[in-house]
């Protein structure tokens, strides 16, 4: 299989999806999740990673980023959190081999709506999955702390997120968020929404046509397109060999746009 390239693009809101390997449910004990969370807290806490949401489910994770200028905070949470949570995974079922996929994805995500749609997608990934009926009752999400805030072990920037969202105040950002997630569980069957998962980029087209003009050369044979989600920068024609077995998943199999530390 071809390995994907990794960029920097600073500034951008990011969402990033990263698998277990081979899709093995890696991660369906309450405890791995947990600990999974707890990492993440502490990757805020040495490296400064701006968190504004995430979703553990059974077999891969989702996290919205907010890179602050600093190429090396997002790699360097990376590194910690699969590191940590794969190698404790390991040590205590006596398990060897690897525990992730190779390379967690990124597709930047442009604030306001779409930032907005975004987070409900990550949101009610359980409930498209039919293991809950609401994101409430999934402990190991954004949800609850977006809607109940904590004082101790927080993950979100809340104040970010706020002005991202571009809410007056916060209470007007948690009852939004309410709102979203209550439309969008009453519409009926839901899907997976590719976009967010399969795509270079996420916005209004001008947006997206700034990431591919940021790429430069890197994005020719990449397109713009117009999805349910909004305007895309997808991946050209280039093929992938078989990764490993298509199953009803919520990551797509062919999101190549990945992150890299560039020391050119």
């Amino acid at each position: 299989m071809a390995r994907a390239k990794r960029h920097y693009i600073p500034g951008c809101i990011w969402h990033i999806t990263h698998r277990c390997h081979k899709r093995e449910f890696l991660l369906k004990f309450s405890r791995d999740r947990h600990r999974y969370l707890q990492w993440l807290y502490q990757a805020r806490k040495r490296y400064g990673l701006t968190i504004l949401n995430y979703m553990v489910t059974s077999n891969h994770v989702h996290l919205l980023i907010a890179d602050e200028g600093d190429r090396s905070v997002i790699p360097n949470s990376m590194q910690l959190v699969a590191g940590r949570t794969g190698q404790e995974y390991n040590q205590r079922k006596a398990r060897r081999g690897a525990y992730w996929e190779d390379r967690y994805h990124a597709t930047a995500v442009e604030s306001g709506d779409h930032l907005a749609r975004c987070m409900v997608y990550m949101d009610t990934n359980m409930v498209r999955a039919g293991v809950v009926s609401h994101p409430s009752m999934w402990v190991s999400c954004g949800y609850n702390e977006i809607q109940a805030p904590r004082r101790k072990n927080v993950l979100i920037d809340y104040e970010r997120l706020q002005r991202l969202l571009g809410a007056g105040s916060y209470d007007q950002m948690r009852n939004s968020h309410r709102g979203w997630v209550e439309e969008y569980l009453g519409n009926g069957e839901k899907g997976r929404q590719e976009g967010w998962t399969r795509s270079i980029a996420v916005g209004s087209r001008p947006f997206v046509e700034k990431v591919k003009t940021l790429l430069g050369f890197r994005a020719k044979g990449r397109k713009v397109i117009e999805g349910a989600e909004g305007y895309q920068v997808r991946e050209g024609s280039a093929r992938y060999g078989a990764l490993f077995g298509a199953e009803k998943d919520d990551i797509g199999l062919e999101n190549t746009y990945s992150w890299e530390i560039n020391t050119e």
